[in-house]
C-alpha cells in the first residue's frame, strides 16, 4: 500500500520540531497513543528531531487510522508556530492531498477517502489509491486533472470489482459498459431482479441516478474539461467546483460498489440473479 503522507512531508515536519520540547514531542504522541520506534537507526545531532524520528518510524503511513491520529500530532505541534517557520510543511502536505484551516488549525484531506473497510479485503486496490492520490492533489489546483482522474477512479473502481467477482475484464469497454457490468456482478444494476432494499423502486431509481453520474462523468472529460485527451486550448472556466461536483459524484459510485463487494450480507453473496 501506498503511504498517505510523503516522507518529504515527514522531514519537514521532523526538521520543524527543533521549535518544540522533548516533553511536548511525547506528549502529542503518547496521548494519541503512539510509542516511539524502539529500532529506529536514525541519528541527528538534535535530540529532539531524533525522538520525533523514532515516533515517525512506528507510524504505518498507509493506515488511515494511523494517518488521522497522527495529523492531530502536527496540529498541537505546530501550533503557535510563526508562518514562515512551517509553510514548507504546509505546502507539502497539500502536494499530499492534505489542507490546513488556519481560522480552527485542523488538517484535513482535500475530497473525499474511502474506509479502511472499503479497501482492505481487496486483493490490489493500488489503482484505486493511485486515481485518489491524484484527486487529492489536483482538487485545488488543476480541476482538469481531477475531473479526468475522477473518471479514471470510476473504471479502476469497475475494473477491480469485476476481477474480485472471477470476471474477464474487458480493457477496450468504455466506461458506461464496465459500470453497467460492476453493477449487475453486484446486483446492483437498476435492471436486477433482488431480494430486500437493494430491489425496491426506491433503491433501483438512486441505483439509476448514480449510474447516470458515472455516465456523466465520463461525457464531462471526454468534452475537454478533463485530462486524458489531447486538446487545443485549455478549458474556459472549469474552477474547483467543478472538480468538487465530478469529484464527489465519482466517490458517490465508487463507494457504493466498494461497501457492497466487501458487505458479507449483501445479496450477491447469496446466488445468481437475472439482469
Amino acid at each position: 500500500m501506498s503511504d498517505l503522507i510523503s516522507r518529504t512531508t515527514r522531514g519537514l515536519f521532523r526538521d520543524l520540531m527543533t521549535g518544540s520540547t522533548l516533553g511536548e514531542i511525547d506528549a502529542a504522541f503518547q496521548d494519541e497513543l503512539f510509542a516511539p520506534s524502539t529500532t529506529s537507526t536514525y541519528q541527528d545531532t538534535s535530540a529532539r528531531r531524533t525522538r520525533t524520528q523514532e515516533y515517525l518510524e512506528a507510524i504505518d503511513w498507509s493506515d488511515v487510522n494511523h494517518v488521522n491520529r497522527v495529523l492531530r500530532v502536527f496540529e498541537r505541534l505546530c501550533h503557535g508556530y510563526e508562518p514562515q517557520y512551517r509553510s514548507k510543511l504546509f505546502q507539502s502536505l497539500k502536494r499530499d492531498g492534505y489542507v490546513l484551516d488556519e481560522e480552527s488549525g485542523h488538517i484535513t484531506p482535500v475530497g473525499p477517502r474511502f474506509s479502511l473497510d472499503s479497501l482492505k479485503n481487496l486483493s490490489d486496490a493500488s489503482a484505486i489509491r493511485q486515481q485518489l492520490g491524484r484527486i487529492q492533489r489536483a482538487i485545488i489546483d488543476d480541476p482538469a486533472l481531477a475531473v479526468g482522474s475522477a473518471k479514471e477512479l470510476i473504471e479502476s473502481t469497475a475494473k477491480v470489482v469485476l476481477k474480485e467477482r472471477g470476471m474477464v475484464v474487458d480493457d477496450k469497454a468504455d466506461l458506461p459498459a464496465l459500470v453497467r457490468e460492476a453493477q449487475q456482478a453486484l446486483w446492483l444494476h437498476p435492471s436486477s431482479t433482488t431480494p430486500g432494499p437493494d430491489g425496491s423502486d426506491a433503491v433501483k431509481k438512486i441505483l439509476g441516478a448514480v449510474s447516470s453520474i458515472a455516465i456523466g462523468l465520463a461525457e464531462l472529460r471526454n468534452r475537454g474539461y478533463g485530462t486524458g485527451h489531447g486538446a487545443a486550448s485549455v478549458p474556459v472556466g472549469l474552477g474547483p467546483r467543478h472538480a468538487h461536483l465530478a469529484v464527489n459524484a465519482a466517490f458517490t459510485w465508487c463507494q457504493l460498489v466498494l461497501d457492497t463487494l466487501a458487505d458479507p450480507k449483501a445479496p450477491w453473496r447469496k446466488g445468481s440473479t437475472s439482469a
